[in-house]
């Protein structure tokens, strides 16, 4: 009989999670962790990646963990993360390509510069992030999960963003419609090296302490949703653990939504 805690189980499995300090990533981090797995943290501040990684290994203490500062703007940076992830721990089984960053844009605000920084963050740095690391990858017949956005495959609708300083970018939901259509050309090109690659899109899951200084902002997002709420930042562990495991072992090329159900109507 094999158990569902076998298939969950990750110890002796190294995880790269990139942007893994932050919101969401530092959920994955942590659940991956629970179930056994070595962690190495990466983002640009190094500071955030080392605090990260001293709660999980408080608690979880046989796991263990490495911080490394990487900037998805620079290859050089991007090779030396996946360099200092191998000589941490002699391979990579699982990726996570998490890191985001730019400029809360409108189609009318948005430049050139703005654009071409996220597009090279969230789009060209996570191909390059894949790409340096498929090696890796390749011997240890390993996972890729990346992370998308429901704004990768609907429209933000305009009306919830009139009179709020919030807005979400037309250079975001295009890039996260690309990391939704890498993740299917990566899942057919590398399944024949033992690679599956699948993608998380979430919903809103916005800081909790952002969000409540704009109860109007809140509400209207609120409504959007069938669920009638938000996602709480936990929320995202269930499918995070299921596509980075061998609960997953047959799916490749696959997008879950997580997020309330917003895209259903």
């Amino acid at each position: 009989m094999i158990k569902i805690s076998d298939l969950h189980n990750l110890q002796g499995k190294t995880a790269l999670v990139t942007g893994g300090a932050g919101l969401l990533g530092s959920q994955i981090a942590e659940v991956l962790a629970e179930h056994g797995a070595n962690i190495i943290i990466a983002s640009r501040s190094l500071d955030s990646c080392k605090q990260k990684c001293d709660e999980i290994k408080a608690a979880f203490p046989t796991v263990n963990t490495v911080a490394v500062e990487l900037d998805l703007t620079q290859p050089e940076s991007i090779k030396g993360c996946i360099q200092s992830s191998l000589e941490a721990f002699g391979k990579i089984d699982i990726l996570v390509t998490c890191a985001w960053s730019g400029k809360k844009n409108s189609w009318d605000s948005i430049t050139d510069e703005d654009w071409n920084y996220d597009i090279e963050i969230c789009l060209n740095g996570v191909f390059r992030l894949i790409k340096y690391a498929t090696e890796a990858l390749r011997d240890s017949k390993g996972v890729i999960l990346n992370i998308g956005s429901m704004y990768g495959h609907v429209a933000p609708d305009y009306r919830l963003y009139e009179g709020v300083p919030q807005a979400n970018p037309p250079s975001y939901g295009a890039a996260k419609a690309g990391i939704i259509q890498l993740t299917k050309y990566l899942a057919s090109f590398l399944a024949k090296d033992g690679i599956r690659v699948n993608c998380i899109s979430p919903g809103p899951f916005p800081f909790e302490h952002v969000i409540d200084q704009f109860p109007v902002f809140k509400q209207r997002l609120c409504d959007k949703n069938p669920m009638g709420r938000l996602g709480k930042a936990h929320e995202i562990k269930g499918a995070a653990l299921l596509l980075c495991s061998d609960a997953s072992s047959f799916m490749t090329g696959q997008n879950i939504c997580i997020d309330g159900g917003w895209a259903v109507w």
